[in-house]
This record gives structure tokens, sequence and C-alpha cells, in this order.
């Protein structure tokens, strides 16, 4: 059984996961999909701690505790459910890495809309990073605007060389390539690299 490695790109409310089997000099993408972290059932939970800023302090730091509630409830039925479905599929997953878009302290940053934004990408990170685990599978965290200088380094391979590498892995996919799939792809790549 090839080894396989997964790449998360995580947004407010889901990720996009990108599923690579093979080795570090041939990978090849198996699975891509969305999935849902917040509750669809409870849209605030896409956003839960822009709760705390539409109401009054008190009474919107309890909705956003109880929205963050949600989320964790939820990812906690559809990340294992996602990494279940793909060992059920015959994929012995080495290991993942998650993509985010900040890594920013929320309590350093003044504005409230952007701090709320902050905490949201805490949250979602925070919460995968830790189901991951449950399922057994160590997560390596990155920047998304430091992830193809890092995966460079990492894979050895330039970083032109590596932008139409990991372009070239989304061509036979029905559908496009987008920049989060392709960032989700060299997380799961690096993962591959280093579990080889």
């Amino acid at each position: 059984m090839a080894s396989a490695a997964l790449g998360l790109r995580v947004k407010s409310g889901w990720a996009t996961a990108v599923l690579l089997v093979g080795t570090p000099a041939e990978p090849t993408v198996v699975d891509r999909r969305e999935v849902q972290l917040a509750d669809p059932r409870v849209p605030a939970s896409r956003q839960p701690y822009h709760a705390a800023l539409a109401t009054h302090r008190a009474a919107g730091v309890k909705a956003a505790e109880r929205l963050a509630k949600v989320v964790r409830q939820f990812a906690r039925r559809s990340v294992p459910a996602l990494v279940e479905g793909y060992r059920l599929a015959g994929h012995r997953i080495c290991g993942a890495g998650i993509v985010v878009g900040s890594v920013v302290e929320p309590a350093t940053i003044g504005n409230e809309h952007i701090r709320a934004h902050a905490e949201e990408g805490r949250l979602f990170r925070t919460v995968l990073e830790e189901c991951l685990r449950d399922c057994g599978l160590r997560a390596s965290i990155v920047v998304e605007k430091e992830i193809v200088a890092l995966a460079s380094r990492t894979l050895g391979v330039p970083e032109p060389s590596l932008r139409q590498s990991v372009s070239a892995l989304g061509r036979p996919l029905r559908g496009p390539w987008r920049a989060d799939e392709k960032s989700a792809a060299l997380a799961a790549w690096m993962a591959l690299k280093g579990r080889s």
C-alpha cells in the first residue's frame, strides 16, 4: 500500500482537503474536496466571533463561546469521517499539513473586526489540528504566503519548477485547480516527504 498524506487549506467554517499518494518524487492527487468545520444548520458558526461584534459585549461573548462549541462538536464528526473514509478506501495516511492565512495572536490586534477574523482563524486551525491528532495524525501548520518557499526547501525543488509541478498535479482532475487546492497539495506533499 502506497503512503498517502493529507493537506488542508483552512477557511472560515470549512477547509479544502487534498489527498496525495505515492512518493515525494512522484505524488498523485487521488481526492480533493471540501470538509465542513462549521455546522451548516447553524450558519453563524462559520464566523462565531463575529457574534460578539453585533451584540452587547457580555451577550456577544456568550454567543461566540456557544458557536465555538458548535464548531468543535461538528468538526469532531466531519474530520474523523473524512480520515476514516480515506482509510476505508485503502489509503495509509502518514501525515498531514494544515495551511492557514495567519498565525497572528488575536489579542495583539486592535481592530475588533480584524481580531474576530483572527480568533476564527485560530479556532478552525486548532480544532482541525486536534481532530487530526485524535485520528492519529500529526499535522504541521504553515502560513499560506510562506508555503511555496518552505516547500521548495523541504522538497529540494526550485520555486518555479515547484509551481509548475503543483499546477500539473491538478490537470487530471475535473474542474478547476485553485490556489486553495494547490496550497493544500503542497502541504500534503511536504507531509509525504517528511514521513517517507
